[in-house]
């Protein structure tokens, strides 16, 4: 790989987001796809868990001013590191909406990469329930509960739709496209590249 501190670099860093439904998988690929391609992972999930562990602050707090906090400290955080020629893994469940006014800011700075994680609302509807069932603390972090509203949003998701290459992966058994279709893809270079 060239060094990005290298003055006659024009490689731009690899921003790859992985996207999709809540419960659709995106945070067990992600860690598969940082380990496998040997890129820093940031989590917007994790970022919140730990901004509430340090603060002691809940999900539900200030009429949602966490959450909020979070999504802008997850873009300035994307923005320092591809600004400083860092590739990374970044994951959330935003929908078109949230995503697009912040990366299409990014297109320019980076080479982006979006893998959206596509499962069936029902299944998803399951897995999110296993979830809250396993780990009864997720509420304290994300207001987790399977109500209406959330339903909703598992049924209503709206995906990123930006210019830039798009990859869905079906998440309701392994993989489809597998691991190895989808790393390829993030490898690919874009016309520009070559």
């Amino acid at each position: 790989m060239t060094n990005q501190a290298d003055s006659n670099n024009t490689n731009k860093p690899l921003l790859i987001v992985i996207t999709g439904r809540p419960a659709s998988g995106k945070t067990t690929l992600a860690h598969i796809l940082s380990k496998e391609i040997k890129l820093p992972l940031l989590s917007r999930d994790e970022l919140k868990e730990g901004y509430i562990n340090s603060t002691g602050a809940h999900h539900n707090q200030s009429d949602n001013v966490v959450g909020w906090y979070i999504y802008e400290t997850f873009f300035e955080t994307i923005n320092l590191l591809i600004s400083r020629g860092v590739s990374l893994i970044v994951e959330a469940a935003f929908q078109h909406k949230l995503w697009k006014p912040k990366l299409s800011d990014l297109l320019e700075k980076a080479d982006v990469r979006i893998v959206v994680c596509e499962i069936n609302p029902a299944i998803a509807k399951m897995r999110f329930t296993k979830r809250l069932l396993i780990d009864p603390n997720r509420k304290k972090f994300h207001g987790d509960n399977l109500d209406e509203k959330l339903g909703l949003l598992i049924e209503t998701y709206e995906r990123i739709n930006i210019h830039t290459p798009i990859l869905a992966v079906d998440t309701t058994d392994n993989y489809y496209p597998r691991l190895e279709k989808i790393v390829s893809f993030i490898n690919q270079k874009t016309v520009a590249d070559k």
